[in-house]
C-alpha cells in the first residue's frame, strides 16, 4: 500500500482524497493534513448578499472518514522531498511516499480604494453597497477585472444580481459598468457563451468596457489602462491570485508550484500538486476537481489499481452563472486562452449540479445535505 499526504482542505484536496479511496481499490492510504476544521462551500457566496443563496459548511472529519483518510490538523511548512517527509507547524514530520499538495492560494486586492470580493468574507461590504444604492447614496458602479490571475466569472455575477436588484426597486438612476481586460465578457468560455453573458449585459442596461483594466482609483475617477476614466461612485474589483509558496519545493515568481500535465511538480519527486496552488492559469474549482481526478487515477494505476493510465491533462471548463433571473450552466474546451466551442443553457451540464463541478465531492455534499 502507498502512503499518500494530502496537503489542504479545499475542493481540490477532498475530491482528492473520495477519487482515490474509490479508484485505489485499497492501494492508496491517505492523510489529510489542513489547519481547516470546516469546509464551507464558498461560490455560493456571490448570492448571500442578495438573499439567493447561503454558505454551507461540512465537517473535514466527517468528509475524511467518508474517504478513509487519517486527518491531521495543522499546516505543511517544509517539505523534503528526497526523504519523503513533510513538517507540520507543531515540528512533528510525516513520512510519505507520495504528496500531493492542494494548499490553494492567496487572493490578493490590487484595486486600493475599491471592494474587493474575495468571496464570504466581504459580503458584508456588498451587503453595505446595496444599502447605498438604496438610500439613494451610490449611483454608478463599476465592476473591475484587475489584470493577471484572477477567475471573472463572481464578477459578472455580482454586475447581473445588482442589476436584478437595482431593477425590483425601479431605480433607473443606477448607472452600471464592467471593466475587464478580456476582448470578450468570459472570454476564456468564448463562443456561445460569450454572446449569452453580452446579451444579458445589454438587456440589463449594464455597460462594458472590455480590453481595459483598471490601474487606480482616486475619489470618483476610476483611471483605466488603456487610458480612460470612468466616474463612479463605489467600485467593486476581483482580487488576483498568488500562490503560497512551501519551503523545499519549487515556485514562479508569483508562488504557484509548476506541474507539468500530470500534476507532477518540476523537480520534486514523487510530489504532486493540484487546483489553485499551481502554475496552471485558470483559478476555478471545477479545474480542480479535474486535475485532483487525474492524479488520483495516476496514483492508483502506479500503485497497481485496476485502472487505466489516465490521459495528460486537458482542461473542460465547467461553471454556472447566476444572473438574478434563470442561471446559465456554462462549459467550453479552453485552447490557448480561448474557449471554442461552448455551450450555455439553463439545463445542468454536470451532476450533481450547483457552483463546482466535482463528481466525488459533489456526491458527498449531495448526500449528507439530504
Amino acid at each position: 500500500m502507498s502512503s499518500v499526504v494530502v496537503a489542504g482542505g479545499g475542493v481540490a484536496a477532498l475530491e482528492f482524497v473520495l477519487a482515490a479511496r474509490k479508484v485505489g481499490e485499497g492501494r492508496l492510504s491517505c492523510t489529510l493534513v489542513t489547519p481547516e476544521a470546516e469546509f464551507a462551500y464558498r461560490p455560493a457566496s456571490v448570492a448571500v448578499p442578495f438573499e439567493q443563496a447561503q454558505v454551507f459548511r461540512f465537517a473535514i472529519a466527517d468528509i475524511a472518514a467518508a474517504a478513509g483518510a487519517q486527518l491531521r490538523r495543522g499546516r505543511v511548512t517544509r517539505v523534503d522531498p528526497d526523504g519523503g517527509r513533510v513538517v507540520v507547524e507543531d515540528g512533528a514530520q510525516i513520512e510519505f511516499d507520495m504528496l500531493v499538495v492542494a494548499t490553494g492560494a492567496r487572493r490578493v486586492p490590487v484595486l486600493e480604494g475599491a471592494i474587493t470580493f474575495r468571496g464570504e468574507e466581504d459580503v458584508p461590504a456588498i451587503e453595505r453597497l446595496l444599502a447605498d444604492i438604496d438610500a439613494g447614496v451610490v449611483h454608478r458602479v463599476a465592476f473591475a477585472v484587475p489584470a493577471g490571475a484572477t477567475w471573472p466569472l463572481p464578477l459578472y455575477e455580482l454586475a447581473l444580481l445588482t442589476a436584478a436588484h437595482v431593477a425590483k426597486r425601479d431605480r433607473r438612476d443606477v448607472q452600471l459598468m464592467v471593466v475587464s481586460p478580456e476582448e470578450q465578457p468570459l472570454g476564456v468560455f468564448g463562443g456561445d457563451v460569450s454572446a449569452t453573458l453580452r446579451g444579458l449585459l445589454e438587456e440589463r442596461g449594464i455597460e462594458l468596457h472590455l480590453s481595459r483594466h483598471p490601474a487606480s482609483l482616486h475619489g470618483d475617477a476610476l483611471i483605466l489602462v488603456p487610458p480612460t476614466t470612468l466616474a463612479v461612485d463605489r467600485v467593486v474589483c476581483m482580487p488576483t491570485a498568488r500562490g503560497i509558496p512551501i519551503p523545499g519545493l519549487p515556485h514562479d515568481f508569483e508562488g504557484f508550484l509548476p506541474v507539468d500535465g500530470y500534476g507532477r511538480v518540476s523537480g520534486a519527486p514523487n510530489v504532486y500538486a493540484l487546483g489553485d496552488a499551481t502554475n496552471h492559469p485558470i483559478k476555478q474549482g471545477g479545474i480542480a476537481a479535474q486535475q485532483a481526478d487525474l492524479v488520483a487515477q495516476l496514483l492508483a494505476h502506479e500503485a497497481g489499481a485496476p485502472v487505466d493510465m489516465p490521459a495528460r491533462y486537458s482542461p473542460h471548463l465547467m461553471g454556472l452563472l447566476l444572473t438574478g433571473e434563470e442561471p446559465q450552466y456554462l462549459a467550453s474546451k479552453p485552447t490557448g486562452g480561448h474557449g471554442s466551442p461552448s455551450t450555455a443553457t439553463a439545463d445542468p451540464l454536470w451532476w450533481p449540479g450547483g457552483k463546482i463541478a466535482a463528481p466525488h465531492l459533489g456526491s458527498y455534499l449531495v448526500s449528507v445535505r439530504h
